[in-house]
């Protein structure tokens, strides 16, 4: 790489040294200062992604990236509630993460929050950790998660970290038909000049749903 750079022809003969510059400082840019996530607030997921990534499969082949829809109410002088969604780009931090690192950096002590996500998949074991060092920490602090589906629930280290978590005080849930229904007129695009679709329920969304709380009960 560093061979190739040194042959690449200078661009300050033809008189633009700042431009050619810049342009390279932008294509550096784009390589190596990428966010590990992108936040994207206020708008819409598309279909296509929730039908995949939210659907409550059990076996979740392809479903590695996390999208992570909240709400927050903070409750002050005034009740404020904000919403929008995550999705973790990049290997190098999950939605979790983000959220606690970019929408809610600080927690006044001074403020109540009622969180909920709603997540196409339960945390990992490193942000499960994380959301539990985060309530201990901010006692003013409500969380409520509803996943889809659960990550590696067979795996003893991912069932302590979930326990650990509940007993910190957050609310593990798995959603529900109505809950997918919710996510999908909330925070998902409905196409433009139609009226807006009605949730359409896949076939096995029940049983899933029943299996996973069952092993979720086990657990917890």
């Amino acid at each position: 790489k560093m061979a190739e750079k040194q042959e690449e022809p200078s661009n300050t003969q033809n008189g633009e040294p700042d431009n050619a510059e810049e342009g390279e400082e932008k294509k550096k840019l784009k390589r190596e200062d990428l966010p590990p996530f992108e936040i994207v607030t206020g708008e819409r997921l598309p279909a296509i992604f929730f039908k995949f990534q939210f659907r409550n499969v059990e076996y979740s082949s392809g479903r590695n990236k996390t999208f992570l829809c909240y709400v927050v109410e903070t409750q002050g002088k005034e009740s404020v509630t904000s919403r929008g969604y995550l999705e973790d780009e990049h290997a190098a931090a999950h939605a979790e993460m983000a959220f606690f690192n970019t929408i809610l950096p600080k927690c006044e002590s001074s403020l109540r929050y009622n969180i909920t996500w709603y997540v196409s998949s339960s945390p990992c074991v490193t942000c499960a950790d994380r959301i539990t060092e985060t309530l201990k920490k901010n006692k003013n602090l409500r969380l409520t998660i509803m996943v889809g589906r659960l990550f590696m629930w067979e795996e003893p280290e991912m069932q302590a970290a979930l326990k650990k978590m509940k007993s910190a005080g957050c609310k593990l849930r798995i959603m529900k038909p109505q809950d997918f229904e919710y996510v999908w007129q909330n925070f998902v695009e409905q196409e433009e000049g139609e009226e807006a679709k009605a949730f359409v329920p896949w076939e096995d969304i029940q049983e899933n749903f029943q299996y996973y709380e069952e092993k979720l009960a086990e657990i917890l």
